[in-house]
């Protein structure tokens, strides 16, 4: 390598942008990712359209589509310039953008193009230096805490001191406010605990500087109901407020609906699904909404002992969602064979689908997830209980953390204890010897 591409490559390594921050899962992870973000509105006012273009940038590239690639990055950079506002084409929101079209333009060889955008962050850097010396630009900081928190379930308490760092620094961003708040609440989305009181009462903060945010609106009637207040009529004023919105996965309505299954009224939320499929009927994200909802009173409210013709519309729902996701419809199969399971003479039907993911090339997260989620199917709808503990053993015996390791964990642990099952010394043998991942 000769000098003069040493140096290229040690300024674009000392870039902040996607290419550096370590962003790279696996292809069932980015092909997610994608769908997640595709269902993303993005009509005129969402600040963060420039954000959401830049990551599907990124996306793209780490896919090998090149050309999507390139214009993702374009229609960031527009973006920006559109939200921003400023009377001037150019600021500091578009460091990032640079930095990411002077790697793409390196890793295609067009060392010439990725020179010059290379200038384009040395212009912007020294016309906009960070308020804090030693620190990035907030503008940076706030793009990288908003990608963390989208890329990383296990950084989000990192992403929530980005966003702490940006707002120091430039305290007038009401959406960087929101989602640093939003953050700290899903970094806590799978435990029961209340918010402490302090930030409960910026999220109180949050949601009077950012009315329009329904998002946040649901995620505080939830952290009200947590306290044992009654949400039950602002929750369907809220809804009322959500289906006047665009159709959009950052409307709130899915998180909406969550609050009606914790609140036992799942025949509330398919109403509110099917209402607002029908006002959007090409909607994937609401046929997505809706068959959630289904599968929630099906699979979990199981003393319901639901119609046939309601089966027989998830089943349906689900059809339609794994062809409108081909890429990333693991989870929607695994749905449907278990929805099937649930309906009669649909056992057949089931263990058919399990069997075709199960022969799957799959990625490990993948396969980890699907074993436990056969075994949990071989339990209560086979009552194949020896079959059941092998595949909870094969799932807890993969060394990746996740919550599908730990609930095979805590499944074999409590058969173990109640030591009615003819495998428990084999189940206490090899909980003993399980390694840590």
């Amino acid at each position: 390598m000769s000098a003069q591409s040493q140096s290229l490559e040690a300024k674009l390594k000392a870039l902040q942008c996607h290419f550096t921050w370590d962003l790279d899962p696996s292809r069932s992870k980015l092909f997610r990712l994608r769908d997640k973000l595709e269902d993303i509105g993005t009509e005129e006012g969402n600040r963060w359209l420039g954000h959401i273009y830049n990551l599907q940038g990124h996306i793209h590239y780490q896919l090998g589509l090149i050309d999507d690639s390139r214009r993702f990055f374009s229609k960031a950079a527009e973006a920006f310039r559109q939200i921003r506002n400023t009377g001037s084409d150019e600021g500091p929101w578009l460091l990032v953008n640079y930095g990411n079209q002077a790697w793409l333009h390196h890793h295609q060889g067009e060392e010439a193009e990725s020179r010059a955008y290379l200038s384009k962050v040395d212009a912007l850097m020294s016309e906009y230096p960070s308020p804090s010396q030693d620190e990035l630009h907030p503008e940076v900081y706030a793009e990288k805490a908003w990608t963390l928190m989208k890329f990383r379930a296990d950084q989000k308490l990192l992403a929530v001191d980005y966003f702490q760092r940006a707002i120091r620094m430039q305290p007038d961003m009401v959406e960087w406010q929101t989602s640093q708040v939003l953050c700290s609440v899903n970094a806590l989305k799978h435990s029961n605990k209340e918010l402490d009181a302090d930030m409960f009462e910026k999220m109180r903060i949050a949601k009077d500087q950012d009315p329009e945010n329904l998002y946040l609106a649901v995620q505080y009637l939830g952290q009200l109901a947590k306290r044992g207040e009654e949400i039950e009529d602002d929750a369907r004023e809220l809804a009322r407020k959500v289906l006047r919105n665009p159709a959009s996965s950052d409307s709130g309505i899915k998180a909406l609906l969550r609050l009606y299954r914790h609140h036992d009224t799942i025949d509330e939320a398919i109403d509110l699904a099917e209402e607002a499929l029908e006002k959007h009927p090409d909607e994937r994200f609401l046929k997505r909404c809706a068959a959630l909802c289904y599968k929630w009173k099906i699979i979990f409210f199981s003393d319901s002992d639901p119609k046939q013709s309601m089966i027989d519309r998830a089943i349906s729902l689900h059809k339609d969602l794994i062809s409108l996701y081909p890429h990333s419809s693991l989870v929607k199969k695994i749905d449907l064979a278990n929805i099937y399971a649930k309906s009669k003479n649909g056992l057949v039907k089931a263990e058919q689908i399990y069997q075709e993911l199960l022969e799957r090339d799959l990625e490990p997260s993948d396969r980890q997830m699907l074993y436990n989620s056969y075994a949990k199917y071989l339990n209560f709808d086979r009552q194949d209980r020896h079959k059941s503990v092998k595949y909870h053993m094969k799932a807890a015996a993969m060394p990746i953390q996740s919550f599908f390791r730990d609930n095979s964990i805590k499944t074999l642990e409590k058969i173990q204890e109640r030591g009615k099952n003819r495998m428990c010394r084999e189940i206490r043998e090899f909980l003993a010897n399980l390694e840590e991942p």
